[in-house]
Protein backbone atom coordinates (compact mmCIF):
# COMPACT_ATOMS: atom_id res chain seq x y z
CA UNK A 1 0.00 0.00 0.00
CA UNK A 2 1.00 3.64 -0.76
CA UNK A 3 2.77 4.87 2.22
CA UNK A 4 0.49 8.14 2.56
CA UNK A 5 -2.98 5.50 2.25
CA UNK A 6 -1.01 3.46 5.33
CA UNK A 7 -0.57 6.57 7.14
CA UNK A 8 -4.12 7.56 6.66
CA UNK A 9 -5.74 4.44 7.75
CA UNK A 10 -3.41 3.67 10.74
CA UNK A 11 -5.98 4.34 12.94
CA UNK A 12 -8.03 1.54 11.12
CA UNK A 13 -5.56 -1.11 11.33
CA UNK A 14 -5.46 -0.54 14.84
CA UNK A 15 -9.19 -1.16 15.52
CA UNK A 16 -10.51 -4.62 16.87
CA UNK A 17 -12.65 -5.42 14.17
CA UNK A 18 -9.66 -4.85 11.33
CA UNK A 19 -7.87 -7.32 13.27
CA UNK A 20 -10.39 -9.64 13.29
CA UNK A 21 -10.70 -9.43 9.58
CA UNK A 22 -7.62 -10.63 8.95
CA UNK A 23 -7.71 -13.50 11.45
CA UNK A 24 -11.24 -14.48 9.34
CA UNK A 25 -9.42 -13.47 6.20
CA UNK A 26 -6.24 -16.19 7.71
CA UNK A 27 -8.54 -18.67 8.37
CA UNK A 28 -10.48 -18.83 5.43
CA UNK A 29 -7.18 -19.16 3.16
CA UNK A 30 -6.02 -22.23 4.94
CA UNK A 31 -9.87 -23.56 4.47
CA UNK A 32 -10.35 -22.62 0.93
CA UNK A 33 -9.20 -20.78 -2.39
CA UNK A 34 -9.52 -17.22 -1.66
CA UNK A 35 -9.93 -14.62 -3.94
CA UNK A 36 -7.18 -12.09 -4.98
CA UNK A 37 -4.08 -13.53 -3.86
CA UNK A 38 -2.32 -11.94 -0.94
CA UNK A 39 -0.31 -9.47 -2.10
CA UNK A 40 -3.24 -8.05 -4.88
CA UNK A 41 -5.63 -7.76 -1.94
CA UNK A 42 -4.83 -3.76 -1.60
CA UNK A 43 -4.06 -3.11 -5.10
CA UNK A 44 -6.57 0.04 -5.39
CA UNK A 45 -4.70 1.94 -2.52
CA UNK A 46 -0.99 0.40 -4.10
CA UNK A 47 -1.55 1.69 -7.59
CA UNK A 48 -3.45 4.99 -6.75
CA UNK A 49 -2.31 7.56 -4.78
CA UNK A 50 -4.11 9.66 -2.61
CA UNK A 51 -2.85 12.97 -4.06
CA UNK A 52 -3.81 11.61 -7.26
CA UNK A 53 -6.97 10.10 -6.73
CA UNK A 54 -9.56 12.16 -8.67
CA UNK A 55 -11.97 9.48 -9.21
CA UNK A 56 -13.91 6.80 -7.31
CA UNK A 57 -15.47 3.98 -9.12
CA UNK A 58 -16.84 1.70 -6.43
CA UNK A 59 -17.45 -1.81 -6.99
CA UNK A 60 -19.14 -4.69 -4.84
CA UNK A 61 -17.54 -8.39 -4.63
CA UNK A 62 -13.30 -9.25 -6.17
CA UNK A 63 -14.45 -11.75 -8.79
CA UNK A 64 -14.38 -15.35 -7.64
CA UNK A 65 -13.73 -17.25 -10.57
CA UNK A 66 -10.00 -18.54 -11.10
CA UNK A 67 -7.42 -16.09 -11.85
CA UNK A 68 -9.44 -13.54 -12.64
CA UNK A 69 -9.62 -10.89 -9.48
CA UNK A 70 -6.39 -9.01 -8.84
CA UNK A 71 -7.61 -6.12 -6.68
CA UNK A 72 -9.25 -3.40 -8.81
CA UNK A 73 -13.26 -3.16 -9.12
CA UNK A 74 -14.36 -4.71 -12.52
CA UNK A 75 -10.81 -5.59 -13.89
CA UNK A 76 -9.25 -8.74 -14.37
CA UNK A 77 -6.16 -10.06 -14.93
CA UNK A 78 -4.38 -10.43 -18.30
CA UNK A 79 -5.40 -13.55 -20.62
CA UNK A 80 -8.46 -13.92 -18.68
CA UNK A 81 -11.84 -13.63 -20.58
CA UNK A 82 -13.83 -11.08 -20.11
CA UNK A 83 -16.67 -11.08 -17.20
CA UNK A 84 -20.48 -10.09 -18.27
CA UNK A 85 -20.17 -6.62 -16.32
CA UNK A 86 -16.64 -6.08 -17.59
CA UNK A 87 -18.09 -6.59 -21.68
CA UNK A 88 -21.02 -4.12 -20.92
CA UNK A 89 -18.36 -1.43 -19.64
CA UNK A 90 -16.06 -1.74 -22.62
CA UNK A 91 -19.47 -1.69 -24.88
CA UNK A 92 -20.60 1.72 -23.30
CA UNK A 93 -16.68 3.02 -23.46
CA UNK A 94 -17.43 2.23 -27.57
CA UNK A 95 -20.71 3.94 -27.94
CA UNK A 96 -19.35 6.70 -25.20
CA UNK A 97 -16.02 7.37 -26.81
CA UNK A 98 -15.45 5.36 -30.11
CA UNK A 99 -12.66 3.25 -28.14
CA UNK A 100 -12.77 -0.11 -29.12
CA UNK A 101 -13.25 -3.11 -26.92
CA UNK A 102 -9.57 -4.01 -25.68
CA UNK A 103 -8.43 -7.81 -26.12
CA UNK A 104 -7.74 -7.69 -22.22
CA UNK A 105 -10.01 -6.59 -19.55
CA UNK A 106 -6.88 -5.35 -17.14
CA UNK A 107 -7.59 -2.01 -16.11
CA UNK A 108 -5.01 -1.16 -14.32
CA UNK A 109 -3.34 1.75 -16.91
CA UNK A 110 -7.33 3.68 -15.21
CA UNK A 111 -6.06 3.30 -11.54
CA UNK A 112 -2.32 4.73 -11.96
CA UNK A 113 -3.81 7.83 -13.72
CA UNK A 114 -6.19 8.60 -10.17
CA UNK A 115 -8.74 6.40 -10.72
CA UNK A 116 -9.55 4.73 -7.32
CA UNK A 117 -11.14 1.10 -8.19
CA UNK A 118 -12.42 0.30 -5.28
CA UNK A 119 -14.35 -3.02 -4.02
CA UNK A 120 -16.47 -2.70 -0.95
CA UNK A 121 -15.25 -6.31 0.05
CA UNK A 122 -11.96 -7.04 -0.31
CA UNK A 123 -11.63 -10.50 -0.33
CA UNK A 124 -14.12 -13.80 -1.86
CA UNK A 125 -14.56 -17.55 -0.88
CA UNK A 126 -14.06 -18.66 -4.45
CA UNK A 127 -17.25 -19.68 -6.34
CA UNK A 128 -18.76 -18.10 -3.51
CA UNK A 129 -19.87 -14.51 -4.25
CA UNK A 130 -21.14 -12.06 -1.28
CA UNK A 131 -18.91 -15.20 0.82
CA UNK A 132 -17.28 -12.27 2.47
CA UNK A 133 -19.41 -9.32 2.86
CA UNK A 134 -20.40 -8.58 6.62
CA UNK A 135 -16.89 -9.24 8.26
CA UNK A 136 -15.65 -6.09 8.43
CA UNK A 137 -14.11 -5.09 4.78
CA UNK A 138 -17.17 -2.79 4.40
CA UNK A 139 -16.23 -0.80 7.57
CA UNK A 140 -12.54 -0.37 6.46
CA UNK A 141 -13.93 0.82 2.58
CA UNK A 142 -16.18 2.86 4.03
CA UNK A 143 -12.92 5.01 5.96
CA UNK A 144 -11.36 5.02 2.86
CA UNK A 145 -14.56 6.59 0.85
CA UNK A 146 -14.60 8.94 4.19
CA UNK A 147 -11.01 9.98 3.54
CA UNK A 148 -11.46 10.47 -0.01
CA UNK A 149 -14.39 13.12 0.92
CA UNK A 150 -12.38 14.83 2.87
CA UNK A 151 -9.84 16.06 0.09
CA UNK A 152 -9.82 19.48 -0.27
CA UNK A 153 -10.66 19.10 -4.38
CA UNK A 154 -13.41 17.83 -6.18
CA UNK A 155 -13.67 14.47 -7.09
CA UNK A 156 -15.89 12.28 -9.26
CA UNK A 157 -17.73 9.50 -7.68
CA UNK A 158 -18.88 6.81 -9.85
CA UNK A 159 -21.89 5.08 -8.30
CA UNK A 160 -23.39 2.19 -10.82
CA UNK A 161 -26.05 -0.21 -8.83
CA UNK A 162 -28.06 -0.01 -6.01
CA UNK A 163 -25.29 -1.05 -3.66
CA UNK A 164 -23.27 1.70 -4.75
CA UNK A 165 -25.58 3.70 -4.85
CA UNK A 166 -26.09 3.72 -0.87
CA UNK A 167 -22.76 5.24 -0.40
CA UNK A 168 -23.92 8.31 -1.33
CA UNK A 169 -24.47 8.95 2.46
CA UNK A 170 -20.58 9.05 3.17
CA UNK A 171 -20.22 11.63 0.19
CA UNK A 172 -20.28 15.73 0.40
CA UNK A 173 -22.51 15.82 -2.65
CA UNK A 174 -21.58 20.27 -2.67
CA UNK A 175 -18.06 19.66 -3.14
CA UNK A 176 -17.54 16.17 -4.95
CA UNK A 177 -19.84 15.39 -8.16
CA UNK A 178 -21.39 12.14 -8.36
CA UNK A 179 -22.40 10.16 -11.24
CA UNK A 180 -25.20 7.10 -11.07
CA UNK A 181 -26.47 4.56 -12.74
CA UNK A 182 -27.63 0.98 -12.98
CA UNK A 183 -25.13 -1.29 -12.67
CA UNK A 184 -23.09 -3.14 -15.91
CA UNK A 185 -24.55 -6.27 -14.92
CA UNK A 186 -26.12 -8.06 -17.66
CA UNK A 187 -29.35 -8.11 -15.36
CA UNK A 188 -29.62 -4.73 -14.91
CA UNK A 189 -27.54 -3.00 -17.73
CA UNK A 190 -30.13 -1.75 -19.71
CA UNK A 191 -32.32 -0.40 -16.76
CA UNK A 192 -29.82 2.62 -17.35
CA UNK A 193 -26.11 1.76 -17.54
CA UNK A 194 -26.25 1.91 -21.51
CA UNK A 195 -26.39 4.56 -23.04
CA UNK A 196 -25.26 6.60 -20.08
CA UNK A 197 -22.12 8.37 -20.83
CA UNK A 198 -20.09 8.10 -18.01
CA UNK A 199 -16.69 8.24 -19.44
CA UNK A 200 -17.37 11.52 -21.10
CA UNK A 201 -19.40 12.20 -17.75
CA UNK A 202 -16.23 12.06 -16.01
CA UNK A 203 -14.27 13.43 -18.28
CA UNK A 204 -16.50 16.85 -18.12
CA UNK A 205 -16.40 17.16 -14.28
CA UNK A 206 -12.83 16.99 -14.10
CA UNK A 207 -12.26 19.98 -16.55
CA UNK A 208 -15.30 21.59 -14.78
CA UNK A 209 -13.09 20.99 -11.45
CA UNK A 210 -9.98 22.04 -13.40
CA UNK A 211 -8.02 19.03 -13.27
CA UNK A 212 -7.02 16.61 -15.86
CA UNK A 213 -8.93 14.13 -18.16
CA UNK A 214 -8.33 10.49 -17.92
CA UNK A 215 -6.97 8.47 -21.06
CA UNK A 216 -9.79 5.74 -20.71
CA UNK A 217 -8.06 3.67 -23.91
CA UNK A 218 -6.81 0.71 -22.68
CA UNK A 219 -3.56 -0.80 -24.45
Amino acid sequence: MQTEWSSLLQSEFEKPYFKKLQEFVTQERRQFSVYPSPENVMAALELTTYADTRVVILGQDPYHGVNQAHGLCFSVQRDVVHPPSLKNIFKELQSDLKIKPPIHGNLEQWARQGVLMLNTTLTVRAGEAGSHQGFGWETFTDAVIRIVNNKSHPVVFVLWGAFARKKKLLIDTTKHHIIESAHPSPLSAHNGFTGSRPFTKINDALTRANLSTIDWLVS
